[in-house]
This record gives C-alpha cells, sequence and structure tokens, in this order.
C-alpha cells in the first residue's frame, strides 16, 4: 500500500477553516471544538477512504478544545501530521494519543498566545496606531487594519505548517521548562510594552494650588508632585484600573463609568481643571 500523504490543497483547506472559523458555533460548552472539527474534514475526507473510517477519525476532535486560537494554529498543524501518521499505520498514534497531545497543549498555548499576542503585539501595534493617527489622520486606523491582517495571516499559516511539519516532536518545544522560560519572557516583554503605552498615551494632571491674599501662587500641586515622582497622577490612576479590573473583577466599562465619576468630582472640587489636556 503506498504511503498516505496530505495534499497542499487539503492543508490549505484545512488552514483556512481554522483561520476564517475557530470560533464556529463557540458555547461555554463546546468553545472551539467545531472549528476544530472544521479544520480536520478536508484531511480526513482525504486520508480515508470510506465513510465508516472518517466517522471514526472524526470522533476524536469532539473532545472538548479551547487555547488562543492565533497561536493555537500549531495544534491543529501538529495534529494534522498525527493524522497523517495514523492514517499511514503508525501503531504509536491513536485518538487517545492525539487527544492528550491536544489536551495538552492547550493550556501552554493559551499563556503563550495571550501573552505575546493580546499582551504584546496588539498594544505596540496599537500604540503605532495612535501615533499615527495624530490629528485626526486616517493613516492610523489603516495601518493597525492592515499590520494586523497581514502579521495574524502569515504568523497563523507559519504555525499550522511548522505544526504539521514537526509533528508529535512539537510537544518537547511547547510544554516543560523551556515552555515556562517563554512564557515568562513573553509575559515580561508585554509587561514592559503596556507600561510604556500607558506612560506615552495616558496624562492625569492636576489643577490644584494656593495663593496668598496678594494673589501669588505659593503651592503649585502639579509642580510639587513633578518634582517628587513625575508622572505620578498617571501612574496612580493606571494602577487604580488594574486593580479595579484584576482584582475586584470590575468590567471595563464600569471602570470607565467610575473613572468619569471621578474626574467630574475633581472639576467640582477643583482638583481638576476641564480646560487641561489629559
Amino acid at each position: 500500500m503506498a504511503e498516505k500523504k496530505l495534499s497542499k490543497k487539503a492543508l490549505n483547506k484545512s488552514f483556512r477553516n481554522w483561520y476564517y472559523g475557530h470560533l464556529t458555533c463557540f458555547s461555554q460548552e463546546h468553545m472551539q471544538t467545531f472549528g476544530y472539527l472544521c479544520a480536520m474534514l478536508p484531511l480526513v475526507e482525504e486520508l480515508y477512504d470510506t465513510k465508516e473510517e472518517q466517522q471514526e477519525a472524526m470522533n476524536t476532535y469532539t473532545a472538548f478544545f479551547n487555547t488562543e486560537p492565533q497561536v493555537g494554529s500549531i495544534i491543529v498543524g501538529i495534529t494534522a501530521g498525527l493524522e497523517e501518521a495514523r492514517a499511514n499505520g503508525n501503531d504509536d498514534v491513536d485518538a487517545e494519543t492525539i487527544n492528550g497531545i491536544r489536551a495538552g497543549l492547550m493550556g501552554p498555548i493559551a499563556g503563550i498566545g495571550d501573552s505575546l499576542v493580546v499582551g504584546t503585539l496588539i498594544p505596540i501595534l496599537l500604540g503605532i496606531a495612535l501615533g499615527l493617527s495624530s490629528g485626526g489622520s486616517v493613516v492610523g486606523p489603516i495601518f493597525y487594519i492592515l499590520a494586523w491582517n497581514l502579521l495574524i495571516t502569515f504568523g497563523m499559516r507559519f504555525l499550522y505548517f511548522k505544526g504539521y511539519e514537526l509533528g508529535g516532536k512539537a510537544v518537547d518545544v511547547l510544554v516543560g521548562e523551556q515552555a515556562t522560560a517563554i512564557r515568562e519572557a513573553i509575559v515580561m516583554l508585554g509587561t514592559m510594552v503596556v507600561g510604556s503605552v500607558a506612560a506615552t498615551w495616558v496624562s492625569v494632571k492636576t489643577s490644584f494650588h494656593l495663593v496668598n491674599d496678594a494673589g501669588e501662587e505659593f503651592l503649585n500641586l502639579q509642580n510639587q508632585l513633578d518634582g517628587v515622582y513625575p508622572g505620578i497622577l498617571t501612574a496612580a490612576f493606571v494602577v487604580l484600573c488594574w486593580w479595579l479590573m484584576a482584582k475586584k473583577k470590575l468590567s471595563p466599562i464600569v471602570t470607565m463609568l467610575l473613572l468619569v465619576v471621578i474626574a467630574f468630582v475633581g472639576v467640582l472640587v477643583g482638583f481638576f481643571n476641564p480646560g487641561l489636556q489629559y
């Protein structure tokens, strides 16, 4: 019997199904399970001749699955390689093995993906786009749309085919001490990026000052704060927002409404000046 080999056409269709449909029929019960099924369908149809064999193979991918979808494309690529090995009669690869690898990679890939995409890539792109949007320019949003889609499309494609190429060997790289080191490094980089974006684009200043009987200013609180810790109000408000959302579990909308209330009260008591540019 000739060795079965997945065609480029089937692999491309599988990647497109994951790229466009990883959240297909998304629910709290199944998460990305049906998106995974859509991605594996063209591969199973090419590898197995009978409907019974195809049905048995697809049953493997009905188990719960959820991870960071962009970087998670590498898991789909890995299982494509494993499914090809199973179709060629490899006794070391069965449904239990494939699902074990999928379940084992969900967590590490989610950690790496969230840190890399959400915590690092998106803040960097938004920071650049904000700078390009100065004065109401449309260059910023256009840059973000193009940069995001190009990076994600080619990045996901590269990871998918790299996963297919490596197969089960990728597990050694994506779990264990090496994966932990990668996640910690990305988290540190992402934290620095978020901090830089906050320091660049968030500015909170006070207009509170005191004058003597002659009308001369003898206390300018903002100047005093800048002399001790430049940007301390900005840092305090950023930490406050983090604390409210991370520790108190408030939604971003509630947090923004609370900031509006603080700003309103601050203007009433003279701590903030509505004429200042924040």
